[in-house]
């Protein structure tokens, strides 16, 4: 049965977005007089959301988190799109699966007036619905967003599958009983997806968008 509709993560998943991330923590760090993180410590600490980010960034040092906080959210908001940027295929992919019928939404931790953004510069008029942060449901891993998703689709679960670069992606799909299928381009490595027990795990947007499309 082709899926009749499909739940994306945003940062590792479709966009590249390490590199704008690591230059705002690193910003937040400096300003609250802290040490910097490399920005393979940034693609350690992101999926959790910018809160899980700050709180990790800066270690022992929590009483600095509002302040570290709320610079990076100040910097974060203007230089959001410095160097983020698509994966390779994935705006054809999106378009190719818009094409044939398939309802596509965004799943993100990442804030929500930032996913919204997001999809309008980079994915314009492809999404159903955009949703990241927002405090009308729990974050991912929690399954409140996506049944709320499915819902606003109009579908059944067995309808819907998530894909994602991540442990929280795999997790949030077992949380609202749907498959999660999982990408090895992202954040997580792919032996890290195996150990987390990731359903299947593709190599480029060519081998997802086929298997989209035969089951």
């Amino acid at each position: 049965m082709t899926y009749k509709g499909i739940i994306f993560d945003l940062d590792g998943t479709l966009l590249y977005t390490l590199k704008d991330l690591s230059e705002s923590v690193n910003y937040a760090l400096k300003k609250c007089s802290l040490d910097t993180i490399s920005l393979d410590k940034t693609r350690e600490f992101v999926g959790n959301g910018i809160g899980k980010l700050i709180e990790r960034a800066i270690g022992k040092n929590q009483d600095k988190y509002e302040l570290c906080y709320k610079y990076f959210i100040n910097h974060y908001s203007k230089n959001s799109t410095n160097t983020t940027k698509p994966y390779d295929g994935a705006v054809e992919t999106l378009k190719k699966l818009k094409t044939k019928g398939i309802k596509l939404a965004i799943l993100s931790n990442k804030k929500n007036s930032e996913v919204k953004k997001l999809s309008e510069i980079f994915f314009p008029d492809i999404f159903d619905i955009s949703l990241g942060e927002t405090s009308a449901f729990l974050k991912k891993p929690s399954a409140e967003s996506v049944l709320y998703i499915i819902d606003k689709l109009n579908l059944s679960k067995k309808e819907v599958c998530i894909i994602g670069d991540s442990e929280v992606d795999i997790q949030t799909a077992k949380n609202a009983q749907i498959q999660s299928l999982s990408v090895s381009w992202g954040y997580k490595d792919k032996s890290f997806l195996l150990e987390n027990k990731a359903d299947k795990i593709f190599d480029n947007f060519k081998e997802l968008f086929d298997y989209l499309i035969s089951n």
